[in-house]
């Protein structure tokens, strides 16, 4: 039976729980579970959930790994390895070599200030991912074309490489000044490094960031040899354990594929030689996902917000396309590479409650993660958090998982009646506080990706998921004002099948400031046929035949004497004057469209090209959402139980029915007070709201009234 199924795995690693969705190709059956995610080893918690899904699917009982592997297509994994060790600043003793007479760039950085300047006071600049005493220069310079001014210093080289090694620093940086127009220098480096120290882990900026912009390019470049090594054992480790499941002894398991932030897969023998390009790869698969529930049920203006026992992370998705940043940055740490748009809160159902100096109750950052967890999961948790405030109030059942994981309710309420004498406030009050304040977080990251940004936040549908995504959404629906809240079916699982939305997808990038007037249609041309042709050689090594190919042409472009810049699509077809031009109009009307003004008519207003991007995408095949008939004798959903519900601590608790999501079916309609539970998480439905089924399994909640 093994050998007539094709199973496609996507693996989300969370804080808290580890995320599979598995897709036979075949017959197109979408299969869903979870387990503990394993932090001292997420390789163990990846594992029980292959066989966790393949015990799921049924059919392998009795057979043994090869038989398994057999089925098993490809595993796609979103992983948290880089995320969490940069947010943790886990960061281990890294070496920086630069060009001679900038070993400064580091500490002089840039001039923002967080919160703007009315908090500079009181603003210590954090300390640097390298320090001082440990960044080393070379002399050899190039100019901004690219030219040699100075040679490289090849015996100075050779004294810096030394030092490293004896110094015992394994993890090197290198980025030279005007390497994005002329590796040549970076290369040398990385030859002499190789021989003088060749147990050295080295990154080179003309890899990781060919683009100009010092103080960026040489983070970036230094991030990316940060996390190389962590992440190069956590991917190994985990392709030597499939290896179990090979078909034949000497052979490969089952091929491996790991997200990336740009919104594409990369193979893991290539992923780690960019581990930068994964430092937010869960959320990405995320809006991914989401992104593809929403367009396909019809909504084309999307907010997401993927709840998680640590965080929540928000993005915007318009015409089911998440909006792409190079502005991004983890914990302290900025990354200038192609990433989706996600602003995350710690706001999760781990996050703990606490009272500040003056006696506030505060909410996040801080989490109690999966070890120890919430109080009521009683492995040693101190703190009181978000997920004891939903069990105390009746709003989450005592258990997790359908019951595998049991809550202990009184441990929750002892912990909150401890916190809630402290403020003066009985439990309910203190509580239904706790999940105010967090949804009021999550409010804000929601207002922070769209009015910050000239969006209006009432236009947008919210798409919850995550295990506790979608416990707030009733609150966020009043606060910011929204039309209605999408929950896809098993929001839990959001993520991990998101990951088997995703195709093949490498960013190319190289530097080009020209002003328009002066931009050539030859070099433009040569420029983006260099950067296909690397596009096209990645792929064709991912074992995606030319036919297979899709090529995606961008420009970053800004007004002359602008700082940022814009970026635009590059339309298909031959350059010539009239693609220049185009790529000029589309300028104009994004900057618009972003900023509320253009300079179209203005022609003392030069336009300038910056950066040349081509992304090289291999698609795969993508799960389809199946629509279901909405009968006509559908009936009143049944109710399943019964329990006291608080959802307002004045009101106390409501006799509240319970529904099983499983049961209800397209078009049937629930009111609130309800709580629509499944395996992976709950919908509390407040007074004064519906939720409707709809042909693809989602919720619809809206006030009551509303369309």
């Amino acid at each position: 039976m093994s050998e007539q199924r094709r199973i496609r795995i996507g693996m989300d690693t969370g804080g808290t729980f580890t995320d599979v969705v598995a897709f036979d190709e075949a017959t197109g059956e979408l299969t869903v579970t979870k387990t503990p995610s394993t932090p001292d080893n997420p390789a163990d918690g990846f594992m029980t959930g292959i066989e966790k899904v393949l015990a799921v699917l049924g059919g392998f009982e009795g057979t043994d790994g090869p038989d398994r592997g057999a089925a098993i297509s490809a595993v796609s994994h979103g992983t948290t390895v880089a995320t969490n060790q940069l947010l943790e600043g886990k960061v281990d003793r890294l070496g920086f070599i630069t060009t001679e007479g900038y070993e400064a760039v580091l500490e002089i950085a840039r001039q923002s200030v967080p919160d703007g300047y009315g908090n500079s006071y009181f603003w210590v600049k954090p300390d640097r991912i390298v320090p001082r005493h440990l960044v080393r220069s070379v002399q050899g310079r190039l100019d901004h074309t690219g030219a040699e001014i100075r040679p490289f210093d090849e015996a100075a080289a050779r004294e810096v490489a030394r030092w490293f090694r004896q110094k015992g620093i394994e993890a090197i940086g290198v980025c030279f000044l005007h390497a994005y127009a002329n590796p040549a220098h970076e290369e040398l480096m990385r030859a002499v490094l190789a021989e003088e120290h060749p147990d050295a882990v080295v990154s080179v900026s003309s890899q990781v960031l060919r683009e100009y912009r010092e103080y960026e390019r040489s983070m970036t470049t230094l991030v990316d040899a940060a996390v190389k090594p962590k992440l190069s054992r956590y991917v190994n480790n985990i392709k030597t354990r499939l290896d179990a499941y090979a078909t034949s002894e000497g052979k490969a398991g089952p091929p491996l594929y790991v997200m990336k932030s740009n919104g594409g897969v990369l193979s893991a023998d290539e992923v780690v030689h960019q581990p930068i390009t994964t430092v937010l790869s869960g959320p990405a698969a995320g809006a991914l996902g989401a992104a593809l529930i929403a367009q396909t049920a019809g909504f084309h203006k999307v907010v997401t917000c993927d709840g998680g026992g640590t965080s929540t992370d928000v993005s915007v998705v318009i015409d089911g396309e998440p909006t792409l940043t190079t502005e991004g940055s983890v914990g302290a740490y900025p990354c200038k590479i192609p990433m989706i748009d996600v602003a995350t809160v710690g706001a999760g159902g781990g996050s703990i409650a606490w009272l500040a100096p003056e006696g506030n109750l505060k909410v996040g950052p801080h989490s109690a993660g999966a070890d120890p967890g919430p109080l009521c999961y009683l492995k040693g948790g101190t703190d009181v958090t978000v997920t004891d405030a939903h069990v105390v109030l009746g709003r989450i059942p005592a258990h997790l998982l359908g019951g595998e994981i049991p809550l202990d309710v009184e441990a929750a309420r002892n912990g909150l009646r401890t916190l809630a004498g402290k403020l003066g406030l009985t439990v309910e009050q203190c509580a239904t506080g706790v999940l105010e304040i967090s949804a009021w977080n999550q409010a804000n990251a929601l207002r922070q990706i769209t009015v910050k940004r000239g969006l209006d936040v009432r236009d947008f549908t919210l798409t919850t998921f995550g295990g506790s995504g979608s416990l707030l959404l009733c609150r966020l629906v009043d606060i910011l004002n929204l039309p209605a809240v999408l929950v896809p079916p098993n929001p839990g699982n959001v993520s991990a099948f998101g990951l088997l939305t995703v195709d093949v997808k490498n960013d190319y990038v190289r530097t080009h400031v020209c002003l328009q007037e002066a931009l050539t249609p030859q070099a433009l041309s040569t420029a983006y046929t260099e950067l296909t042709e690397q596009a096209r050689a990645a792929l064709l090594k991912e074992g995606f035949a030319e036919s297979e190919h899709q090529f995606v042409r961008t420009a970053d472009v800004r007004y002359f004497g602008q700082a940022f810049e814009v970026r635009v699509p590059v339309p298909e077809g031959p350059v010539d004057e009239a693609l220049i031009e185009e790529v000029a109009r589309r300028f104009h009307v994004e900057h618009r469209a972003l900023y509320g003004y253009d300079f179209a008519a203005d022609d003392s207003q030069q336009v300038e090209w910056v950066n040349l991007r081509v992304a090289g995408i291999g698609a795969i095949r993508r799960p389809r959402l199946v629509a279901h008939e909405i009968a006509a004798d559908l009936g009143a959903a049944e109710e399943r139980s019964r329990r006291g519900v608080c959802f307002d601590a004045e009101q106390g608790y409501l006799d509240t029915p319970v529904y099983w999501r499983p049961d209800l079916r397209p078009g049937q309609v629930v009111a609130g007070p309800a709580i629509v539970e499944e395996f992976g998480a709950t919908v509390p439905l407040h007074p004064g709201f519906t939720a409707r089924i709809d042909q693809y399994l989602n919720i619809i909640v809206t006030r009551e009234g509303q369309a």
